[in-house]
């Protein structure tokens, strides 16, 4: 049974040593970095978010990693998508402000990445960023939210979309792939799916006719969930959406047999808790009062401890958007919000042979 050790966002004196801050210093005590990282580059793996978003994760958090790496002998750097990074400034995550560089995950240009191949035949070779293969250990340093492909966003998704090229991306998200409806009746002609678009995938012709691109679409689906009046559909069949986590447990798969044993780490910051992916650049009220900081050394770990502390019973009336509302009446609360249970990456992940659902929480206090 695998441990998760668990720092309670819940104050329960008016003393700073209650806080989440000084509780989570002692969980990183408790983590064993010295034996992880000493004299290990430590690509410390995070989603820096991008536009107006300001929902990340705090520099605060950050630093304290970095200087527990640091403290242990390691010599970290942090890392995302290559064209992230400049987003990375935005948000406080300097070297100035957490002590370490950022680097993009696949070099300046997106290009430093190595081919490997999978077993799965509808994916069969991504490319991994180099800078995530040429590091001697990694923490994947995730921050819990929702999200409208897979239910939930947090270590699988950090590591199979955000250590890979954004060609494999585009190949993962691809696996969702299926037919566009578009009901002119009901279009507004508001362009909210253009500019919700992170690919410019979409355009009206000179009739008013909404086009997608084939070439540019990765089945994000930005473009639906932002259409306020649902004039913009995307059929998803239940067998695209297993093969779709599918696919990201493959390539989770695929990272992690790049380090060795015990070099990869996994902290999930359950604070502000949204329903979007911070890539949609920008933020909409946290859904659930913060839980906290989980550790643990096992992705399925770290992903069934999370979902599990993140309780439908506890959603703030009023925080979600009005085009998610009302949620639905059973499952999990992204899985009412989104209509997609957020579980499922988590047992693909256990089918791929990269952990147990079975764990105990050691709280830290």
């Amino acid at each position: 049974m695998e441990k998760v050790l668990f720092a309670s966002a819940h104050v329960d004196r008016i003393d700073a040593d209650c806080s989440l801050p000084p509780k989570f210093a002692r969980l990183l005590d408790k983590c064993g970095y010295e034996d992880k990282f000493k004299d290990k580059r430590v690509a410390i793996k995070m989603h820096v978010g991008s536009g107006m978003g300001f929902y990340t994760i705090h520099p605060i958090f950050v630093r304290m990693v970095v200087d527990a790496v640091k403290q242990a002998g390691g010599k970290p750097f942090l890392t995302d998508g290559s064209f992230s990074t400049d987003m990375a400034v935005a948000r406080g995550y300097t070297h100035e402000v957490v002590g370490a560089r950022v680097v993009g995950a696949g070099g300046e240009h997106d290009r430093y990445v190595y081919t490997v191949k999978t077993d799965f035949p509808d994916l069969p070779e991504v490319q991994l960023c180099g800078n995530i293969v040429d590091a001697d250990a990694m923490i994947v340093l995730s921050h819990g939210k929702g999200h409208g492909h897979t239910g939930y966003g947090g270590a699988i998704k950090n590591i199979a979309m955000g250590c890979v090229g954004y060609g494999s991306r585009g190949a993962i998200h691809a696996l969702m792939r299926a037919h566009f409806e578009w009901d002119s009746e009901l279009c507004t002609h508001c362009e909210q799916c253009i500019s919700g678009c992170p690919t410019q995938a979409i355009r009206f012709n000179d009739r008013d006719e909404l086009g997608i691109s084939e070439h540019h679409c990765r089945y994000c689906m930005h473009c639906t969930i932002s259409c306020p009046t649902g004039a913009l559909q995307m059929e998803q069949p239940l067998e695209k959406f297993e093969k779709f986590q599918r696919g990201m447990a493959e390539v989770c798969r695929a990272v992690l047999n790049t380090f060795e044993d015990n070099r990869v780490h996994y902290i999930s910051v359950l604070t502000n808790i949204t329903p979007l992916c911070d890539c949609w650049g920008f933020s909409t009220p946290p859904l659930v009062p913060d839980v906290g900081i989980l550790a643990s050394d096992n992705i399925v770990t770290i992903e069934q401890s999370a979902l599990d502390m993140i309780d439908y019973e506890r959603l703030i009336p009023g925080t979600l958007p009005d085009q998610l509302c009302p949620p639905g009446d059973h499952g999990h609360l992204f899985e009412r919000i989104h209509g997609k249970d957020p579980y499922e990456q988590v047992r693909q992940c256990v089918a791929a042979g990269l952990g147990s659902t079975e764990y105990e929480v050691e709280d830290v206090r």
